[in-house]
């Protein structure tokens, strides 16, 4: 059965930047559901693909020094365990994953167009399809069948689970690896970090939550690794049924899960009531800064700031403006709010006295770029694991 916990109510597509406010602009309602059967939590309703994943595109992940390091050791350590021949990126977005390996013997799968483009431009063979059962048997009969499967942030974008796992274990050879990374339910748990959650975001998964869905389509986790990037994340190695020893931490995750209520319907109901705290503080410090006469803008226009300032009702009334270095969204309005997005070398400067930290997420890198703002008095706010200056 499932039980509806958050409703972050009315909101957009999360990467949908306008060019003007004539544009029509979808919205759904945000609900989140725990299915007390498979204990996956996922969206209440989902957003048509194609909405979200076009040639519009607009997430870069080299565009992070942080993601190209984490992919560039991802990849080192995939290919020095594995030795894998055959390989195949699910969601391989701008290559900056896929780059690391063998372009005659790698294949990615990228709906978004412009990302298809620059991949295959690269010289990877690039399907511009959504990842199910029809691709993966044409990449069986035309390629062979695949020694590892990667996906990163992308698996928790999938709608049908079932049709993508039952893909991946027959485009997987015996003794092939599927691994994949996502963003960590116990950690959005844990820091009440609830813009994890927006349309893209079809599931947060939990390790005991893929251990059922997996099992149900010939797949198991042999291991798991908890990660840092994007605000806690967990890869998840999995392979056939029977093909390879299970390791500690496959037990050790599942524990620690069981230990914080993971499986429990209160635990989320708790969460819920975080939420609403959070928002309830957010705007009040930021409804302060602006009666003091600060001048408040945001850092970084991404789909987690969408959620929030759409949720707390959060406009240009409170946020003068938003930097992004993504030049796709400068010059435009941010989804639902229309606060506007400038680029960072017009916007941040020493007229600013507080900024939100909407990519919270990129902590380390951007409080190390902006160290002279720091140093000149100005403040960063941030939401995470509770409203305060950083």
């Amino acid at each position: 059965m499932k039980h509806t916990f958050l409703d972050l109510g009315a909101q957009p597509i999360a990467n949908n930047f306008l060019s003007n406010l004539d544009e029509e602009e979808y919205k759904f309602n945000l609900t989140v559901e725990f299915d007390d059967e498979t204990k996956l939590v996922s969206l209440g309703e989902f957003v048509r693909p194609e909405l979200m994943f076009n040639d519009s595109y607009v997430y870069y992940s080299s565009n992070s020094k942080t993601m190209q390091s984490h992919f560039k050791d991802y990849a080192n350590v995939l290919k020095e365990e594995f030795s894998p021949e055959k390989v195949m990126e699910i969601g391989s977005n701008d290559g900056v994953f896929i780059k690391n390996f063998n372009n005659k013997t790698t294949i990615a799968i990228e709906p978004c167009g412009n990302f298809a483009e620059i991949t295959n431009s690269l010289g990877y063979k690039t399907y511009d399809k959504f990842w199910n059962l029809e691709v993966a048997e044409h990449i069986i009969k035309n390629h062979g069948k695949r020694d590892l499967i990667s996906s990163s942030n992308c698996v928790c974008h999938m709608q049908n689970l079932d049709e993508a796992f039952g893909a991946a274990n027959k485009c997987l050879t015996d003794g092939g690896v599927f691994v994949f990374e996502d963003p960590s339910l116990l950690k959005m748990l844990e820091r009440v970090s609830y813009d994890q959650i927006y349309d893209e975001h079809a599931h947060i998964f939990s390790a005991t939550a893929l251990q059922n869905l997996l099992g149900q389509n010939g797949l198991e986790i042999f291991r798991i690794e908890n990660l840092i990037v994007h605000g806690g994340s967990n890869r998840i190695y999995a392979c056939k049924q029977g093909t390879r020893k299970i390791e500690n931490s496959v037990a050790e995750n599942l524990s620690l899960e069981q230990e914080y209520g993971i499986q429990e319907l209160a635990t989320y109901k708790k969460f819920a009531k975080k939420v609403a705290t959070s928002k309830g503080a957010l705007v009040e410090l930021l409804t302060n800064m602006k009666n003091e006469g600060r001048k408040v803008v945001s850092y970084g226009a991404t789909s987690k700031s969408t959620t929030v300032f759409n949720y707390c009702g959060i406009g240009p009334d409170l946020i003068d403006y938003i930097v992004d270095t993504t030049e796709a969204k400068q010059g435009k309005l941010s989804p639902g709010m229309h606060i506007p997005v400038v680029p960072p070398q017009s916007g941040f400067n020493d007229t600013v006295d507080v900024a939100f930290l909407g990519a919270w997420n990129y902590e380390r890198e951007i409080l190390s770029k902006e160290e002279s703002f720091l140093k000149s008095g100005g403040r960063f706010v941030t939401h995470i694991p509770y409203v305060r200056f950083m």
